[in-house]
């Protein structure tokens, strides 16, 4: 089974990628993004692909230009995360043969990043559009068009997201926060797919 959980390790370091990622996959995440403005980044993914690439689809977040795809995918990512719309950022992606997830709020931004290539929209921060926001925005999108929610998941506001529309979630520090070990990783993915299998439709 694979949940549409993206875990999303702002700040992770690589001496620890390795360990943090195995206690999310052992724990039923298997979607894990490195922010780029973490410690050495491309060293995290390139480390965390050696070791659990055939387990996990592994990519970046924070991708700002067409020249960190080229280094992400290097490091052997599958993924592409932005925080906003390049349609040069997603043009690049698809280029070179990973899924794109940019960032958007709004009808204009969704419909330029499908536009320009996009395979889903990231709806961040969620903490401003809610459900609600993402519920009006996502009736007027193509209904095959996959929507993540990045920013303010927690499990209470699952069921929530998911009547909304939402495909899947991006959880940042409810999954990992700078300082945790694998251990505390495991406990709180364990808990956050259990109530993602329960709120999920």
């Amino acid at each position: 089974m694979i949940r549409n959980i993206m875990a999303i390790l702002r700040g992770v370091t690589p001496d620890e990628a390795v360990a943090i990622c195995g206690a999310l996959i052992d724990s039923g995440i298997t979607i894990i993004e490195v922010p780029l403005n973490s410690p050495d980044p491309l060293s995290s993914i390139s480390r965390m692909v050696q070791a659990h690439g055939v387990r996990a689809s592994i990519g970046a977040g924070t991708v700002l230009t067409s020249t960190q795809v080229g280094e992400v995918a290097a490091a052997g990512g599958r993924f592409v995360v932005s925080p906003n719309v390049n349609p040069d950022v997603i043009r690049a992606t698809k280029q070179i043969g990973l899924t794109s997830y940019p960032g958007v709020m709004t009808p204009s931004e969704s419909f330029t990043a499908l536009a320009s290539g996009a395979d889903a929209l990231k709806f961040f921060p969620g903490e401003v559009i809610g459900p609600t926001g993402l519920k009006a925005v996502r009736a007027v999108l193509p209904s095959e068009v996959p929507c993540w929610a990045v920013g303010g998941v927690s499990p209470t506001t699952l069921g929530h997201w998911f009547a909304a529309g939402a495909n899947g979630v991006g959880v940042g520090s409810a999954l990992f926060k700078p300082g945790d070990t694998a251990q505390i990783v495991a406990d709180k993915a364990a808990a956050f797919a259990a109530s993602y299998d329960e709120a999920r439709p």
